[in-house]
């Protein structure tokens, strides 16, 4: 294997790969990145045996190949190489020498018939999205992180749904960790554009790797196939292999009230929360929040600590409404809000709480209640 590519074709991509390739797994050799050279360029290759990454990039090829090599290595030594173009080639016994005439690296590679092979998945029932919209649905879904317990799969993946109704042909990805939910939409103009199909689970972990690689333009593919959900552009396909178990029913979650709707300012609102979670701890997390005759207040205490409270003005009568929420959770939902305007739907002080855009309707999040 001898060829010569340019910096800049390869680096971006070296980086986008080290979240797949520094992440543990049973082999050893997923640490590294298969790299084969044909004639007129080279495929990449990572894996963390869950999600799985190829990519092919132009390249002036001397000789075909294909070797293993650390990921971590090969991309720090291509980040600070002085010059553009940047000769990879295999010498004796799966050493690699990387350079020029004036610098040069040898580091050792492995088999690549060591290398885990990745899903070769054909007759798949592509749909388009544009790149924006999806790497936006994935960060609205993505702000409630996995946890890492293996026993509850609808906590460590997103439920993407397919819906084929007179009003809506709808694409919905939801997440949860129990204590809220978040659903985010996309509308299609007619059923034929979104193929039918039963809900299924994607990692969250493998969703992140996706948006690493989505465009502020243009269209992708998506496909769901067998067990494996595949996200296609160009030159680059990435292929998640999905989780198994039940995501719980959820439409009753996500369904408004009219009892108390209040608008805040988002900037604002977000502020207030940052000031009242100063002096929250992993233990104390909570906040009360006192809605009351067109006021909001916010009383955080804390028992190392102290206390706060603040209060602001919004449009509200009827009796009051007290209950505890975890700041923190309002803050990653008004992260993902566009709207400069926000809109809070509040029955009781037991019930969800729902915030959405002032125009938006696309994202919906839910909180649920603490108890304190």
């Amino acid at each position: 294997m001898k060829f010569i590519i340019n910096k800049f074709q390869i680096v971006s991509v070296l980086a986008k790969v080290q979240g797949l390739t520094g992440r543990r797994s049973n082999l050893a050799i997923t640490e590294n990145i298969l790299i084969r050279s044909v004639t007129d360029g080279i495929h990449l290759t990572a894996t963390d045996l869950e999600t799985g990454f190829e990519g092919f990039y132009p390249a002036s090829v001397e000789k075909e190949g294909a070797v293993a090599v650390s990921a971590k290595k090969l991309f720090e030594i291509l980040r600070e190489f002085p010059s553009e173009d940047i000769l990879i080639n295999e010498v004796e016994n799966r050493w690699i020498e990387i350079g020029n005439d004036k610098v040069q690296y040898h580091i050792v590679g492995m088999n690549p018939d060591d290398f885990p092979e990745t899903p070769h998945i054909i007759e798949v029932d592509f749909f388009s999205i544009d790149a924006s919209i999806l790497e936006k649905m994935i960060e609205r879904s993505i702000i409630i992180s996995a946890t890492g317990d293996e026993k509850r799969a609808h906590i460590n993946g997103v439920f993407v749904e397919r819906t084929h109704r007179k009003d809506a042909n709808r694409l919905r990805f939801v997440s949860t960790d129990g204590g809220r939910l978040s659903a985010v939409d996309n509308f299609y103009s007619s059923p034929e554009v979104i193929p039918a199909g039963d809900g299924v689970l994607v990692p969250k972990k493998g969703l992140n790797e996706v948006a690493k690689f989505l465009d502020i333009d243009g269209e992708v593919q998506v496909g769901i196939k067998e067990s494996n959900f595949i996200v296609k552009k160009e030159k680059e396909t990435i292929i998640i292999r999905m989780l198994e178990g039940e995501f719980p029913k959820y439409e009753d979650i996500i369904s408004k009230g009219n009892d108390h709707i209040i608008q805040l300012d988002k900037i604002k609102f977000r502020k207030l929360l940052k000031r009242m979670s100063i002096l929250a701890t992993d233990n104390y997390n909570g906040a009360v929040f006192t809605f009351d005759d067109n006021k909001l207040v916010v009383t955080a205490t804390n028992p190392d600590y102290g206390e706060s409270k603040e209060e602001t003005e919004i449009k509200f009568s009827g009796d009051p409404i007290e209950a505890a929420f975890n700041p923190k959770f309002f803050l990653d939902t008004l992260s993902v809000i566009d709207d400069d305007k926000i809109i809070i739907n509040i029955v009781d002080g037991s019930r969800p709480c729902i915030i959405e855009g002032d125009t938006d309707k696309t994202f919906i999040s839910v909180i649920m209640p603490m108890r304190i």
